[in-house]
């Protein structure tokens, strides 16, 4: 069956096309290059792994209940109109929500496999372009395995959302070569990584808690890779340069707070926009959730030298100011933690059965 049987409304344009600038730039010194960014390279190149194969795909997943999300977490619970639902209808609902979310997290990585594939045309150094080169296989790699989970499991997609079309098209429109880094390592790979670790860490489903913590663990490296090349670079920059910078980061951040409400979903149960956009406005849950999908962005801003006036007040202004003290460092180590954790309780199942089947052979044979 075509993508696009699957769409519940279809893309605007089946071939999304965004005209490129800046220079591709070539370096031809093959000196090493920074130790930190080498080791990064070397650990890219150490943690490539096959989505076909460490992922269990043979797990079942009830496309009315993928990821076991509670009634309170549902912008409509409380209202008439989830008064008026069936269980069916509740069903629905969750398979639509799920199926957008992952929508966003597909066309998201699909974004960041080109910009990946930009900064390598782009940055002038060597290092990077090696650790790169990396990253644009893992990205391939994360939307080949959220695209078999929409298509095999839920069997529906969303379009992507206008707001996240938004930044991803002004970050690759921008001929500047840090602002791939800055759109999409910092705030579109910040963002997914949070929203990743909320659902990994409470949803009751095996399979895509498998999937996210196995993305998130190469996620992890990437944003690590985007806060080293920017902080050194963004020390050599004047003042009005990163000003601007500021500016990209403040106007990127609303439009991905304001990408986070599913008003899509509930347009298609037969709401009307403007009361949808109410009903997540006043939603608690979305709100708890929205200032958590910032707990990866602020930290990393302010860690690359990013943290002017405006910026603080914008952060204010959206209630994340605090999360500026956030330790990223832990929260990537927690990340690698937990991928290797599931690997372990994987494997050791593996062999417990591979064990019982040995043992109830020999039994067999002895009798």
């Amino acid at each position: 069956m075509s993508t696009h049987d699957l769409y519940v409304t279809g893309p605007r344009e089946p071939l999304w096309q965004v005209p490129a600038s800046g220079a591709a730039r070539f370096n031809w010194d093959y000196d090493d290059g920074r130790d930190r960014l080498l080791a990064l390279y070397q650990k890219g190149k150490d943690k490539q792994w096959d989505g076909a194969k460490r992922i269990d795909w043979d797990l079942e997943v009830d496309p009315y209940d993928p990821l076991g999300t509670p009634d309170e977490a549902m912008t409509l619970y409380g209202t008439r109109y989830w008064d008026k639902m069936t269980d069916r209808n509740k069903g629905d609902l969750r398979q639509h929500y799920t199926s957008w979310q992952f929508s966003q997290f597909l066309h998201g990585e699909q974004g960041a496999m080109v910009c990946a594939a930009r900064i390598v045309e782009s940055v002038p150094d060597l290092d990077a372009k090696f650790y790169s080169a990396t990253q644009t296989m893992d990205e391939a790699r994360h939307a080949e395995i959220y695209a078999r989970f929409l298509h095999t499991k839920l069997g529906m997609l969303y379009p992507i959302n206008d707001n996240l079309q938004s930044l991803l098209g002004d970050t690759l429109r921008d001929s500047r070569w840090d602002m791939p880094y800055l759109g999409m390592q910092v705030l579109i790979e910040g963002l997914a990584l949070a929203a990743f670790g909320m659902i990994r860490d409470t949803t009751t489903k095996p399979l895509p808690k498998q999937i996210l913590a196995y993305v998130m663990q190469d996620e992890a490296r990437h944003v690590a890779f985007g806060r080293m090349a920017l902080r050194d670079y963004y020390t050599q920059l004047s003042d009005a340069e990163l000003r601007e910078r500021e500016e990209f980061v403040i106007e990127g951040c609303y439009l991905m707070r304001d990408r986070l409400r599913g008003v899509e979903v509930l347009e298609n149960f037969g709401i009307p926009k403007k009361e949808a956009e109410q009903l997540s406005e006043e939603s608690e849950f979305l709100h708890l959730f929205r200032k958590l999908l910032f707990s990866r962005i602020v930290p990393c801003v302010k860690d690359i030298g990013l943290w002017g006036e405006r910026l603080q007040k914008a952060y204010v202004d959206m209630g994340v100011f605090d999360l500026g003290d956030s330790n990223l460092d832990l929260l990537m180590t927690q990340d690698e933690e937990i991928a290797e954790q599931l690997d372990k309780e994987r494997f050791e199942a593996e062999e417990k059965a591979r064990v019982a089947e040995v043992e109830g052979a020999i039994a067999e044979g002895s009798v």
